[in-house]
């Protein structure tokens, strides 16, 4: 029995096959057989569009108790950003509450209802940007996807893991939907609901999954910084990531991309559609590349033609025109805000290119006799930047500061630490 619901062995559903794999689990979490969940317990709820249907399900939620299923649909790669069309929660006996928040200014009220309760969310670092922009933060958090990595489990999605901690199998169909169609399918809508609604018995299950392995500590650490960190810092020139960039030859090419991926992002928005769907990278990359001074021969560029961007084709040699006329074309480079490639390592910083392969190797290894993801253990990226500028002093407490001040967790440092520390003596001196 869960601690928040019925067992899956009790609800009648279709048994869909017997597990044959054997996922290392204890013999109490083990479930034989697969059975397919086709829709909620308690049926499929009416979407709420209205702010009076809001207020009775924020009174629902606070009325309730136990921690909070929630999850979000979006529509990457479709519509601009990844703001929400669809929130669903499930708290204690609420039955499902699917939210359309394209109807409201934002979500607080039920941010507010939501006030010191467990948000339990699969993959959150998804979710969270989009509940932020909403007006919802967690003040605690339980990522189920984050926790399966941490149990050492080898699939993490949310379906494999309801199948091997719940014996449930979820339909998963849906997942790439067009999520700001309107009215939603009942068929999607059935999909959305089902991903909270035994996401909390997920939950339970994963905690006695952790508390067995003395990892519940590990969980509870990252929990805490996610909670702290719900949305990433924008990354610095953006538009160095398009595509097929290596192919320009010049700084002017360079700044022309530039502009030209600066005026599809203002255009994207405008229009609420992702940017890369209203004009794909390979589209700029040639504009930038043959700067065409005319509107024609930018409607010569495969991909400036369609109906909605012929329209917007002095807007691109508007873009282009810049650039050939700006005073400073943006560099080749921008001084790096980390460590350089590994393989510039060796001649800049020897002895850090020392560092590294030993430290990787010891992580991994750790990693492996823990069952938990090197990348879990220590983040990759955290790990580069003690090895690119290791502390002065090669000693246990120097090394965790250093660690401590790059992000990394107190149960990662002193998990970490004395596999490292040896090499840095050694290297170090």
């Amino acid at each position: 029995m869960t601690a928040h619901g019925t067992s899956p062995a009790e609800t009648p559903r279709d048994t869909v096959g017997t597990q044959s794999a054997d996922f290392g689990l204890p013999a109490h979490l083990a479930i034989p057989e697969l059975v397919t969940l086709n829709e909620p317990f308690e049926g499929l709820p009416s979407i709420i569009t209205t702010e009076g249907g809001l207020k009775r399900a924020a009174q629902k939620i606070s009325a309730a108790h136990g921690p909070a299923a929630i999850d979000t649909e979006r529509a990457s790669g479709i519509r601009y950003g990844q703001r929400a069309f669809l929130v669903q929660i499930k708290r204690g006996d609420t039955g499902i509450i699917l939210i359309d928040p394209e109807c409201f200014d934002d979500l607080s009220i039920i941010n507010s209802a939501l006030a010191g309760v467990e948000w339990v969310l699969h993959a959150s670092t998804q979710d969270l940007p989009a509940l932020v922009e909403l007006g919802m933060r967690p003040d605690f958090l339980f990522d189920t996807e984050l926790a399966a990595r941490l149990a050492g489990l080898e699939r993490v999605g949310l379906g494999p893991v309801v199948e091997q901690l719940l014996g449930y199998k979820l339909a998963k169909e849906h997942s790439a939907a067009d999520w700001s169609k309107r009215p939603l399918p009942a068929e999607w809508l059935n999909y959305a609901a089902l991903d909270v609604e035994i996401l909390v018995d997920l939950r339970d299950a994963l905690e006695d999954l952790l508390e067995s392995q003395n990892k519940l500590e590990y969980a509870r650490q990252e929990f805490a910084y996610i909670v702290a960190n719900p949305t990433r810092e924008p990354k610095k020139d953006p538009w160095r990531k398009t595509k097929g960039i290596q192919t320009l030859r010049n700084r002017r090419q360079l700044t022309a991309l530039r502009n030209l991926w600066t005026e599809r992002d203002h255009l994207a928005r405008a229009k609420d559609v992702a940017p890369k769907r209203l004009l794909p990278d390979a589209s700029l990359i040639q504009a930038a590349s043959s700067m065409p001074r005319s509107v024609p021969a930018i409607l010569q560029v495969p991909g400036f033609q369609t109906r909605a961007l012929k329209r917007e084709a002095p807007r691109w040699v508007r873009a282009i025109s810049a650039a050939r006329n700006e005073e400073h074309p943006v560099p080749y480079t921008t001084p790096a805000e980390g460590p350089p490639p590994l393989k510039a390592w060796e001649n800049k910083r020897p002895q850090s290119a020392a560092l590294i392969g030993p430290c990787r190797e010891a992580v991994n290894a750790l990693g492996a006799e823990m069952n938990i993801p090197a990348e879990n253990l220590m983040v990759p990226d955290t790990l580069r930047k003690l090895c690119w500028e290791p502390p002065a002093e090669a000693d246990a407490e120097t090394i965790a500061d250093a660690l401590r001040q790059l992000g990394a967790r107190q149960w990662q440092i002193e998990a970490v630490v004395p596999v490292i520390l040896p090499i840095f003596e050694d290297i170090l001196g």
